[in-house]
Order: structure tokens, then sequence, then C-alpha cells
């Protein structure tokens, strides 16, 4: 089996305790420098500089950044505050009012089947996504299929068919053929067996890799073809650890596909949780989901003041 983590027999944390537990490297290095800064005896333009130079560290970003400090300078003025501290729920409030626009679950209602396509450059996590959105929505009541798209990889479609196994979810497969031929199965498939979701797997690709994105561009044209509208959603995944560049393929994807949706994964193993900011400042798209660890329900639909919390904490 690969791919797919392992329960160790424990109880299941609560989502609010995974999500403390999988954001304890950037809340460390965040923590740390707003503890500090609120901490100073005056508000004055040191203290606003300190404030921006502690977010861009978190990987926040620099329109997110001057963002943030424009409010915090702004509370400042209206209330007429003296010391930092009283600038802490500001903040808290700041960066909700950031985030809150972009944190707009998946809805896979209104369409049978609701068919989504996933990007990706190579290891973001978009396969190991996929099976654990497939669990998310499998919880709802939902029927799944899984359309093995990324064919340059035999590694792919083992790890695919084992979340598949996992789940107990068809996975649409071909040793041989394109993209956009085992997609096309895949939806027929699904449409024949009253299937709820489809979830399309893709290679992953670098922007720059034209020939590839080309070849995206036609799995989306072919899905369209064989259901008018559809791709419903196309989810691109974000490895949380390369930082502002995720901010880069964001921009590359939206431009050759339409992204409708984000998945950021891996936000326990980087200290740059900040660059949610960044993507809601520069790119906010919705954010559907964050995944903040290895086990199965560690993949959950972004909301913005529970992830705030966690990051404050």
């Amino acid at each position: 089996m690969l791919g797919f983590p392992k329960s160790d027999g424990r109880p299941a944390a609560r989502w609010g305790e995974r999500l403390q537990r999988g954001l304890a490297r950037t809340r460390e290095l965040l923590g740390r420098d707003l503890s500090e800064l609120f901490s100073g005896e005056r508000i004055d333009e040191s203290f606003f500089e300190h404030a921006e130079s502690t977010l861009l560290a978190a990987d926040v970003g620099v329109a997110a950044s001057a963002f943030l400090v424009g409010k915090l300078r702004d509370t400042a003025k209206r209330g007429a505050l003296r010391e930092p501290r009283e600038l802490k729920p500001a903040l808290r409030e700041a960066l909700i009012d950031l985030l809150k626009p972009i944190a707009k679950p998946l809805d896979v209602t209104p369409h049978k089947p609701f068919i989504v396509m996933l990007a990706g450059v190579n290891g973001s996590g978009k396969t190991t996504s996929i099976g654990k959105i497939a669990h998310y929505y499998q919880q709802q009541g939902k029927s799944i299929l899984l359309a093995a798209g990324d064919t340059f990889r035999a590694a792919a479609r083992e790890q695919l068919r084992a979340w598949g196994e996992r789940n107990n979810v068809t996975v649409v497969v071909q040793e041989a053929g394109d993209a956009a031929a085992v997609i096309f199965d895949a939806i027929n498939a699904a449409r024949a067996r009253g299937i709820d979701v489809v979830l399309a797997d893709t290679a992953g690709r670098l922007p720059t890799q034209l020939h590839l994105m080309e070849e995206i561009r036609k799995v989306k044209r072919v899905i369209a073809k064989a259901v008018p509208g559809a791709p419903h959603e196309i989810l691109l995944v974000l490895d949380a650890n390369t930082g502002q560049n995720s901010l880069a393929q964001v921009k590359a994807f939206d431009d050759a596909l339409g992204v409708t949706g984000l998945v950021l994964t891996k936000l326990d193993g980087t200290a740059r949780g900040g660059v949610i900011c960044a993507i809601a400042r520069d790119r906010p798209l919705p954010l559907r989901f964050i995944g903040v660890g290895e086990e199965l329900e560690d993949l959950r639909p972004f909301d913005a003041g529970e992830f705030v919390d966690a990051l404050l904490s």
C-alpha cells in the first residue's frame, strides 16, 4: 500500500487540536516575534516597522503585510492607543478580515456527477490530497470515483489504487493512453453508475513546461466535451513549504486553466504558513482545503477564524 497514513489506534484528535499542532512551526516563529512586538512600551514608527518585518518573516508577503500594518495604524489612530498590547486584538481582526473572503468550502451538490480536476507541480501532495478529499466527502455520504489521470508515473497510479482500496472507491486506470482518455472514461463510468463526485488526478508539471501546460488545457477541453460546463472545479494543490513560490504557481496555473479553488498542503512541515495571507491579498482564489498533518482527517475545509486562532494561540 502506498500513499495513505495508517491509524495508530489512538482516538482522533479534534480538528482545532490538529490545526494548532500542524501550525506549531509557524506559530513558534510568529508568536515569538509578536510577543516581543506587543510587549513594547509605546506605539511609534519603529513599532510599525517591527510589525511589518515580523509579518514578512512569516512569509505573509509584501502586499498582505502592508495591508495588515495599515489596519493596525488605522486602529491605533482611531482609538488614540498608546500601548502596543492594545493592538493585539486588532491584528486578529485584520487577519480574519483578510482571510475570510477566500474561506469558501467546496459545494459538490450542484451537479451529478460533480467533476473535480486537480493540478499542481510535482511533489505538491496532489494524489494524497485526492485520497483525503475522497474520504472527506464519503463522510458526508457522497459516492466517489477516482480517475488516475497521471499517466506519466506508474507510482502515481499505484498510489491512487491504494487510496481506492483504503476508501473502497473505484479507480479508473489505464496502463496506456493519455490523461484525457482516462478521465473521459471515468466520467462516463460515473454517469452510468450514478456517482456523486469524480476526482481526476493529473500529472505534476511546472508552469514553465509549456507543452505540459498545453496538455492539461487539453484535458480540461475533453472534460467539457464529455459534460458541458465541466470540470465544475479546478483545484490547484500547493505545498506550503514553497512559501512565496506558491503565489507564483497560483498565478501561472490560474492564467492557464482558470483555477476555481486551492488546496494548501504540508502546513505542518513549514514555518511559512503566512503564505495564505499573501494568496488572499494578491490572488484571492477560494481556499477549499488545508492540510496540517499525515493522518486521514488532517485535510479539512479552510476556516479563517479557526486558522487565525490556531496561529495566534
